[in-house]
């Protein structure tokens, strides 16, 4: 579905209080609208947003836990690298979210890692990809909105773990520039946005018994009394999440298309579910993909980028990302 057509979907369906289940991918070019989805009794694709699902898991979905994955080489990595270091001290960004792919092994089928995984927000497109994100983009409700930016990683089995995270320069400058970046989104919609919560760490499971700390924010604004009416767009305003992009946006953006080595389709995008009073949406920061010509998998992930970065550390944040939480 052309995302025109989709945001005025969400639109009438908003205004009239009925629910609806959407995903737009990263580029803005396509997405998928579901009227009133949890009546379907054979839906074709599979979601968990908070609360809700669309889904019953079958017994047994798979056995085999093992996987293996195989990032890309440091030198390829680095040549990225060095070209956001290049746009960071030309002044096209100040903030880049860098991204690369990664090829999986695994005996599971994506249905099969869908059913298994845990996650606030889980989709599943029959033959394209499986999303298992613990990020929030924005939720709606009660007149107000809310963003939860996540920017900032460290190994759970890093001695001392939380208080390195929280004094480490980097990572506080890059939170503290979504956050700005974020909070000017919201006033693009809101009025008396302000950050109510800054700089929380939360305990994230990867999978196999790992986990990894990450860093996050509120930020809350108050809504105008037709916001429903106009829910599609203030969505498409919002676009793409700063948190996964960077900072200016649009200058940020398009140096992204010039260093990544691959197109990020449905990652980095949105889903989101409807409940006729409010709207939850995630970021979908964990993807699995299949590749349409080859048939292999590939996990995406990546990390933000400032002047302050190191290639080695950021390689290897990349990499602590890489996991099938089942």
């Amino acid at each position: 579905m052309e995302v025109s057509q989709l945001v005025e979907e969400m639109n009438r369906a908003a205004a009239c209080s009925r629910p609806f289940f959407f995903m737009l991918d990263y580029a803005g070019r396509k997405g998928h609208f579901i009227a009133s989805p949890l009546s379907d009794k054979t839906p074709r694709i599979l979601f968990g947003i908070g609360r809700y699902r669309n889904y019953e898991a079958p017994a047994g979905s798979g056995t085999d836990k093992a996987y293996r994955f195989f990032p890309p080489e440091y030198a390829d990595y680095k040549s990225a690298f060095d070209k956001v270091q290049a746009g960071l001290r030309h002044g096209d960004s100040f903030l880049l979210n860098l991204t690369f792919r990664s090829r999986v092994e695994t005996a599971l089928t994506l249905k099969e890692i869908f059913f298994r995984s845990k996650a606030p927000y889980k989709v599943y497109l029959p033959g394209e990809f499986v999303c298992f994100s613990p990020e929030p983009f924005v939720r709606l409700g009660a007149g107000k909105i809310s963003a939860y930016p996540m920017k900032g990683t460290i190994r759970a089995d890093t001695p001392d773990a939380p208080r390195k995270l929280q004094e480490d320069y980097k990572e506080a400058c890059e939170h503290a520039t979504v956050v700005d970046l974020l909070r000017n989104d919201l006033s693009a919609v809101a009025e008396k946005v302000s950050v109510k919560r800054y700089r929380y760490m939360e305990k994230i499971p990867t999978g196999n018994g790992g986990e990894i700390w990450q860093s996050s924010s509120r930020i809350e604004g108050l809504l105008p009394a037709d916001w429903k009416r106009r829910l599609g767009d203030i969505i498409r305003t919002l676009l793409p999440a700063g948190s996964i992009s960077g900072a200016p946006k649009t200058a940020t953006c398009r140096l992204i298309s010039e260093v990544e080595t691959s197109q990020r389709g449905w990652y980095t995008g949105i889903c989101g579910y409807f409940d006729g009073e409010g709207l939850d949406t995630g970021v979908m920061i964990r993807c699995l993909s299949m590749d349409a010509d080859s048939g292999l998998l590939y996990f995406y992930s990546g990390g933000g980028i400032t002047i302050h970065s190191k290639a080695e550390e950021e390689y290897r944040e990349l990499i602590a990302k890489i996991y099938l939480p089942i």
